[in-house]
This record gives structure tokens, C-alpha cells and sequence, in this order.
């Protein structure tokens, strides 16, 4: 494929609002996960939470929108100059030619257990609970569609965590097409009671902050996120996507395939779209849960490929696993690697596990990587490898 620019991105996520925030946590090495505090979610667990969806409030003309989801999402179109952005590609291309293709998982959830809680005597949820534009999965895309204007193809993504790196290809597919010229992707996950217990449930939650590819590694610590980007077939830009592959193994509902073949899969074919050789990666942000069968599993997918030289890292240490928001939060990190010269570290190891063969960084190192790899491997074997690279 042709490289595709990408002229805009925005974020929103617990080491910040927008990218200036994040670059310096990531530099600094500062961690947003903290004990967790969401409602009253009786769990002894870490979570990333974005303190400012509280006090946010959404546009008069869009509140029937208004979930915790949506805030998110508005909080992050708010961020990094995106709506002027957007604005211009409209002005350039025309709203009906600029698609939103947007990645989710829970969505507005937390809208219906709060609906749940106050039903009547009956069993009647409230009268003014609207599924269609708080809690669907295409609730944030039709908010953000309509935030910014745009009247171009659109829909949701729901992969798990796979989900908001698939919108990249997506995005790639419909302009490719001549469905459209420009592209808003991205992906917004927010907590929710549901998600919590759920991965509880799973035994997939670690009462400490994640530790990925530590040695004594015992789960994830669940964030949310909002984060966007702007790709057009045509534009001025220092940052492209180069390739992308998808893959589903479908080898079990909640575990990986323990030797990563979707992933490695996905990732060969990241890297054969964009013409590229493994050697001609410099950094790759692993998906990197912290769970014990998924770092093992990615490993030996990244080994496979890669070899042990490979510089690599997983963020969720900082973020927390936004899920549905997970792949486009780790692009963006990716951009910000790419443009800052710097490889981000992965937070909270103690004692590597020694059967890992990866060369996983546990500081931020000075780099100047000009091609990199984001890995987002998702429940039901749902996977995805994008390569991002500087534009020449």
C-alpha cells in the first residue's frame, strides 16, 4: 500500500489530556494508574481513570448524547487543535467525503446499570434512558459524526481490544475504495461496573499495578481512554500509516493462542503490506497486558519474527488497558515515539521472567525509531499489527 498520512491526532487518557501531557508522562516515566475509586466498585484493584469526565459537559445541540462514553469522547475532540483539524479536511474535502470509523467496547454500558438501579416497581427502566444514543455501540460514532460535522460512511468496530486499531484499516479500505477521501478513526472505551466485575470474574484482574513481562506478572489493571486521528488520501503530514494486518485465530474466547500464531500472523502481514523486511522496524509497543498467557503468547510471536533485538515496551503501565481504546492510544504513543525521538518504558517490573525472550525496556530510552509497530490482540483471538513510520 501507498503510505497514508495522518495530518491530525488527539487524546485523551489517565497520563492526560493531549499529546504535550502524554509525551511528558511517557518521558518522565509517570504512571496515571491509581487504587481503584470508580463508583462503588468493591474491588481491591488499579485502575486508569480520566479525572476530568465528571466535570465535563457535552454542547447543548448534543446532549441526548450524554453518558460517560460520550464525555469522553468530547473531552478528547477537544484536545490538540483536532476540531480545526477536521474543519479543514471539511472545507478541503467536503463533509459527505470524510468517513468515522471508531472503535469501542463498552460504550455507554455504565449509562443502563445506572438506568438498572433506578428502575420502578415494575421492572420499567426510566423513561428518559435512550439506548440508541448512550449505550449502543454506534452511539460515540454517530456523537462524534455529528460533532464534527461530518455526513461521509460511518460506522462502530467492537473487536475488544483489537477494536480502534482495526478502524486504521478500515479507514485505508473506504479511501482506497473511493468511498471516501479523508478518514476521522479512533476509539473511545470508558469504566464501567460491568467491565470490572466481568474481568474480575476472569481472574484477570492484578490488585497492583500491571506489571507486564515481569516475572511474577498476575493481570491487567483496566483503563479508559478517548483518542482520534485524522487520516486523508492526500496532506502534509510527518507521520503515515504504512501497513496494517489483520488476523483471527479464534482459538479460545478469552485466551490467546499460546504460540501467538494470529498475532504473528498479523504482524506479517503488517509488515508485507508495507513492503518492509522485520529488520526495518525499530520499536514495537507490544499489546502487553500483564496477564501470564498473553505477554507469553505475544512473546513467542515477537521472538518469531523479530528475534531478541527488537526494542519493545508495553504503555499499559502507564494508561492502564483502555480496551476498545487500547489500539488507538498506543498509535498515538507510537506517533509521539516517532516524533519525539524517545522509546517509552514499561512501568512497574521487578525481575523479568526469565522464559521471556523479548528486549523489553524498562526505561525510556533516546531513540530516533522511523518505523514502528503497534500490536492490539483482542478477546477471541481478534487481531491486529499497524505499522506507523515518519513520512519521507
Amino acid at each position: 500500500m501507498n503510505p497514508l498520512p495522518i495530518t491530525a491526532f488527539a487524546t485523551a487518557s489517565p497520563i492526560g489530556l493531549g499529546l504535550d501531557a502524554s509525551l511528558a508522562a511517557l518521558r518522565e516515566g509517570r504512571s496515571g494508574l491509581r487504587p481503584n475509586d470508580f463508583e462503588d466498585a468493591a474491588l481491591a484493584t488499579w485502575i486508569g481513570r480520566v479525572d476530568e469526565i465528571e466535570a465535563c459537559t457535552l454542547p447543548a445541540s448534543l446532549q441526548a448524547y450524554d453518558c460517560r462514553n460520550n464525555r469522553l469522547a468530547h473531552l478528547g475532540l477537544e484536545q490538540d487543535g483536532f476540531r480545526a483539524a477536521v474543519a479543514r479536511a471539511r472545507r478541503r474535502w467536503g463533509s459527505a467525503r470524510i468517513g468515522v470509523f471508531l472503535g469501542t467496547t463498552t460504550s455507554g454500558i455504565l449509562s443502563l446499570e445506572h438506568a438498572y438501579r433506578a428502575r420502578d416497581e415494575a421492572g420499567a427502566l426510566p423513561a428518559g434512558f435512550d439506548y440508541a444514543r448512550t449505550q449502543s455501540l454506534y452511539s460515540v460514532t454517530d456523537f462524534v459524526r455529528k460533532a464534527l460535522e461530518l455526513a461521509g460512511p460511518a460506522y462502530s468496530i467492537s473487536t475488544a481490544c483489537s477494536s480502534s486499531a482495526k478502524v486504521f484499516a478500515a479507514a485505508h479500505r473506504m479511501i482506497a475504495a473511493g468511498m471516501c477521501d479523508a478518514a476521522v478513526v479512533g476509539g473511545v472505551d470508558s469504566l464501567c461496573n460491568s467491565i470490572l466485575y466481568g474481568f474480575d470474574s476472569l481472574a484477570l484482574l492484578s490488585a497492583q499495578p500491571c506489571r507486564p513481562w515481569d516475572a511474577a506478572r498476575d493481570g491487567l489493571s483496566l483503563g479508559e481512554a478517548a483518542g482520534f486521528a485524522l487520516l486523508e488520501r492526500e496532506g502534509n503530514s510527518d507521520i503515515a500509516l504504512l501497513g496494517y494486518g489483520e488476523s483471527s485465530d479464534a482459538y479460545h474466547m478469552s485466551s490467546p493462542h499460546p504460540a501467538g500464531a494470529g498475532a504473528l500472523l498479523a504482524m506479517r502481514e503488517a509488515l508485507a503490506r508495507a513492503g518492509l523486511e522485520a529488520e526495518a522496524i525499530d520499536y514495537v509497543n507490544l499489546h502487553g497486558t500483564a496477564s501470564p498467557a498473553n505477554d507469553r503468547a505475544e512473546d513467542q510471536a515477537i521472538s518469531q519474527l523479530f528475534g531478541a533485538d527488537v526494542a519493545c515496551s508495553s504503555t499499559k503501565g502507564h494508561t492502564g488497558h483502555t480496551l476498545g481504546a487500547a489500539g488507538i492510544t498506543e498509535a498515538i504513543i507510537c506517533a509521539l515515539s516517532l516524533r519525539s525521538g524517545l522509546v517509552p518504558a514499561t512501568l512497574h517490573q521487578r525481575e523479568a521472567d526469565p522464559e521471556l525472550r523479548c528486549r523489553v525496556l524498562t526505561e525510556t530510552r533516546p531513540m530516533k525509531p522511523r518505523r514502528v509497530m503497534s500490536n492490539s490482540f483482542g478477546f477471541g483471538g481478534d487481531n491486529c499489527a499497524l505499522v506507523l513510520g515518519c513520512a519521507a
